[in-house]
């Protein structure tokens, strides 16, 4: 990208009209050795098209395509102008950055300084900068960007306080890091502003990281209580958040029952009453100055309020009639904007900006295309249909049942030439694709901090950095291939070399790497990925990589479907943390279901019915109220204990990946948190957190639960996982190598500075330690010896030691174990793994990696008998824990806890109330004594 530097400033320039200033930035651009002498000519051409000036007095004249010839190298020059110049537009300049760009470079210079044009009083402070530096810095540094968007709404919270709400609207905040744990602290307690109209505000500065409002709205609203507002900032970065919190209070519109995208529209200006549509933009360059010039015009045509903004954007609408403003949207091919309108004349208003937009303003447009696959893939041949309303029998991958509209997400079609003449552009127009690519995925991480995906979208950006990849890429292009031939040929090359391989390295490696490869293919093709419908559907797709399922939108979506892939695939799992009910491995016929046909989504049985008769339908909607009704009175209960009908108790906690998670475990009904996955704070670190960063993150959690119990997992990394900072070498199987316990025993500083942390954070409440990957009694003693050493120092009083049960050796060992260790808690999905040797990420195995295993639940029960011998207690938090099926054989095994992700607690409570112990015990006899998986679970389902 083109950057500005003081070398490329002159200072103090003159000029006696307009020409003369175009000329002399000529003029220093051909002495920098940027341009020749006839790119001048269309400097002048490109100003008699349209005026490139900006406003606040900043212009960038810039050559015609046609003029690219007369580009010698891409750079830019900017001149000061003191006492101003006056343009042919009218509009006084006072800096020109003029752009010599050998391909579209100064698009991305465009979008980035319209950002800086709402600072008051640029153009004085251009006009009187005297050093270069000083220039350059008014240039570069853009003002914080407002965030208030679908990601900072939370409608329909289970709370009944204003307070209440302000904690989750807060905590939301912090996992889009647009806040930090300080933040937190400072409302807690802070008295709220009452608004009126049922509506809070709660506002602070300290641990404020950018400005950004949240609102969250209680499930039941009442007159006192319609919302509580949190805002994060200092005052004059928030002008903006305040000016649309006002406009939404003032406009006095009931936002009770809407969706997300409705409250949004209201919060950004768009009142209840305007006439509305949605396009998309299909302009090559998105909308830059001369398509936004065009638009402006139009919209300042009519007699109505137009406002417009970008629905993969930060929320804001601006007014359609501001050309920096709507330049600065920087909207893309693909994407999609939002326009609204009030007045007289609103409905024409609307109707002509949606026709200009669709023909192109101005500029040859072509439509965006959609086919099954991407064209660098071979097409497969069409599948016979379904037959409507026959049971398709699949592979159950998360529990619940759904029956919605279909959407089939097809891949679009990308098409590009196959070669290029000029090599170096290529790679330019590629290491672009690189950086836009990276941006995105660390955006997904930033919204999905601390659930299932970001460590597997973390991949995918390690993925966009390997070397390897990207050097078969260049070898292509310096060939005569296009970046996109070039790129889409090291993916799949790669991808292909994985999926032959006999022993898979990584679960889904090859799946990740076409779903990396795609989104970098979409970039350099300037195509946006389909868009769901507005209304509930059921989402199919031939297989779901975990970007995919990291942008969905539960409010919207009601259940998964996909041809490919297994239960402990990433996607499946993904699916089960968002709690949505999901089918895999259908089969490449389920791709022919067409868009919006009903389709039955059963995760339980594992099952899909496509077009449902009415008789079916009534059932299952049937069930459905069932369902509702059996989670309302959950719900309702879920702060009591889990008893079966004859008076044992199982504790039921909750799976956590970040400690800002715990309130709402807690508020769920988690009787504890059973398994805090650390890893996400060493994730979230450029390198290994200190102390203080440590017991800060811990406290949160220990603070949440009241008084309830935590059990933290040390850190848990690897070679399938590493971090940045903790390199290590290539492994041939890094699920059998160097990570878990018996990684952080060769950095045991790293290991005593997390248990040191995590024992003053605890204090005198109740913290379990446990150890992963342990494979016998001498890693426990070595990783045991730590915490005896810092406990020395550290005054904790109640603190137990245990280790995750996870390597069939452990399981086996266990008797050696119980006498040392102060509990067990057994990992199901890394112990199928390991026992089954099956990949749980396997595309064609990984649907027989089944927890319910008689051999693993051999295991489970020999770990049992070894605790309870010696008075210990034993855990299960793996995905076998919230298994309905799988939920009595635990019970009856008499395991103690079960771990379950937050949204399943109240669930798995019922669940195990509705159960009598020798009921369960006589299920779990009769799948000890079976012999396959699927023996055990038919027969789970006949019982």
């Amino acid at each position: 990208m083109l950057t500005l530097t003081a070398n490329d400033v002159r200072l103090g320039a003159r000029a006696t009209d307009w020409q003369d200033a175009l000329t002399q930035a000529a003029q220093d651009l051909e002495q920098a050795g940027r341009t020749a002498t006839a790119y001048r000519d269309g400097m002048m051409a490109r100003e008699r098209q349209s005026s490139t000036v900006l406003g606040n007095g900043i212009a960038i004249p810039h050559g015609t395509p046609e003029s690219r010839e007369a580009v010698l190298a891409t750079g830019i020059r900017l001149l000061q102008f003191p006492d101003g110049v006056t343009w042919h537009d009218g509009a006084r300049v006072h800096v020109l950055v003029a752009i010599a760009a050998q391909s579209d470079e100064h698009l991305e210079i465009l979008r980035h300084l319209t950002r800086v044009l709402d600072k008051p009083g640029l153009a004085g402070k251009l006009a009187r900068a005297t050093d270069a530096e000083e220039l350059v810095a008014l240039l570069s540094k853009a003002p914080a960007v407002a965030k208030c968007d679908s990601e900072t709404l939370c409608l329909g919270v289970d709370a009944t306080t204003p307070n209440e709400l302000a904690l989750v609207a807060a905590a939301r905040l912090q996992s889009l890091h647009c806040v930090d744990t300080e933040f937190l602290a400072s409302i807690i307690g802070q008295p709220l502003v009452e608004l009126g109209q049922g509506f809070w505000l709660t506002h602070h500065t300290v641990g404020a990281r950018r400005p950004t409002l949240s609102l969250a709205t209680p499930k039941r609203t009442s007159p006192g209580l319609r919302g509580v507002f949190c805002l994060a900032g200092h005052g004059d970065e928030c002008h903006d958040l305040l000016d649309r919190m006002d406009h939404f209070l003032a406009s006095g519109e009931p936002i009770d029952g809407l969706n997300a995208e409705a409250v949004l529209a209201r919060l950004s200006g768009e009142a209840a009453d305007a006439v509305t549509a949605r396009v998309t933009l299909l302009n090559t360059h998105g909308l830059h100055a001369r398509p936004a010039k065009q638009l402006v015009q139009e919209a300042r045509r009519h007699n109505a309020a137009i406002r417009i903004r970008l629905q993969e954007g930060d929320g804001s609408a601006v007014s359609a009639t501001s050309l920096t403003r709507v330049i600065g949207l920087g909207a893309r091919r693909g994407q999609t904007l939002l326009l609204s309108a009030t007045g007289d004349e609103a409905r024409q208003a609307i109707h002509a900006l949606t026709r200009a937009i669709e023909d192109g303003l101005g500029e040859t447009v072509s439509p965006l295309r959609q086919a099954e696959q991407p064209s660098a893939e071979p097409q497969a041949q069409p599948a016979e249909p379904l037959a409507d309303d026959q049971p398709v029998k699949a592979v159950a991958a998360s529990p619940g049942l759904a029956l919605a509209p279909a959407f089939v997400m097809r891949q679009p079609v990308l098409d590009y030439s196959a070669s290029a003449a000029d090599g170096e552009h290529e790679i330019q127009r590629l290491n672009r694709a690189l950086d836009d690519s990276d941006g995105q995925l660390r955006s997904l991480i930033r919204q999905a901090e601390g659930g299932e995906a970001a460590p597997i979208l973390s991949v995918h950006v390690e993925m966009l950095q390997d070397e390897d990849l990207y050097q078969a890429a260049l070898e292509a292009i310096n060939e005569g291939g296009s970046a996109e031939a070039g790129w889409w040929q090291a993916i799949d090359t790669a991808a292909r070399a994985q999926e032959a391989l006999a022993d898979r390295l990584l679960a889904e490696r090859a799946a990740d790497l076409r779903d990396v490869g795609r989104r970098v293919l979409a970039n350099l093709c300037g195509v946006a990925m389909p868009t769901p419908p507005d209304t509930p559907y059921v989402l199919v797709a031939d297989d779901l990589g975990p970007s995919d399922v990291a942008r969905l939108d539960t409010t919207r979506v009601r259940g998964l479907v996909t041809a490919r892939g297994g239960a402990t695939s990433h996607s499946a799992i993904l699916a089960r943390a968002l709690g949505l009910p999901a089918v895999v491995g259908a089969g490449e016929r389920i791709l022919t279901v067409a868009d919006g046909a009903n389709l039955v989504v059963d995760g339980e049985r594992g099952c899909i019915v496509p077009n449902p008769g009415p008789e079916r339908c009534e059932k299952i909607r049937r069930r459905l109220q069932q369902l509702d009704d059996l989670q309302a009175q959950a719900h309702d209960r879920r702060h009591q204990p889990a008893t079966t009908r004859d008076g044992h108790t199982i504790e039921v906690c909750a799976n956590l990946g970040n400690t800002a998670h715990t309130p709402d475990a807690v508020d769920r009904g988690a009787d504890g948190v059973g398994l805090l996955r650390t890893e996400f704070i060493f994730m979230a670190h450029p390198e290994a957190p200190d102390l203080a960063t440590q017991v800060r993150e811990y406290r949160h959690a220990f603070d949440a639960l009241n008084g309830l119990p935590l059990v933290a997992r040390t850190l848990d990394v690897g070679g399938d996982k590493p971090l940045d900072y903790w390199p290590l070498p290539q492994e041939d199987n890094p699920f059998l190598g160097m990570r878990g316990i018996r990684l952080s025993l060769t950095r045991p500083d790293i290991l005593e500075t997390q248990v040191r942390a995590l024992l003053t954070a605890a204090g005198d409440r109740p913290l379990r330690i446990m150890f992963p990957m342990v494979k016998d009694v001498e890693e426990f003693r070595a990783a045991r010896a730590i915490v005896s050493r810092v406990q020395a120092e550290v005054a904790a009083s109640d603190v137990q030691v245990g280790v995750m049960i996870e390597v069939p050796s452990c399981a086996l060992l266990a008797s050696t174990l119980a006498p040392e260790v102060d509990f067990f808690s057994v990992g199901t999905n890394d112990l199928t793994q390991y026992t089954l040797a099956i990949d749980r990420g396997h595309g064609q195995l990984s649907a027989e990696s089944d927890g319910l295993h008689p051999s693993v639940l051999r295991l489970i029960r020999m770990t049992v008998e070894a605790a309870h011998a010696h008075d210990r207690w034993v855990g299960v938090c793996g995905e076998l824990a919230s298994d309905p099926q799988a939920i009595p054989v635990l019970v009856g095994l008499e395991v103690d806890e079960l771990s379950v992700t937050s949204r399943r607690v109240p669930l798995v409570k019922a669940c195990i109330r509705g159960l009598s112990l020798e009921n369960a015990r006589r299920q779990a006899e009769a799948a000890l004594s079976l012999a396959t998986a699927a023996e055990v679970r038919d027969a789970l389902e006949a019982w």
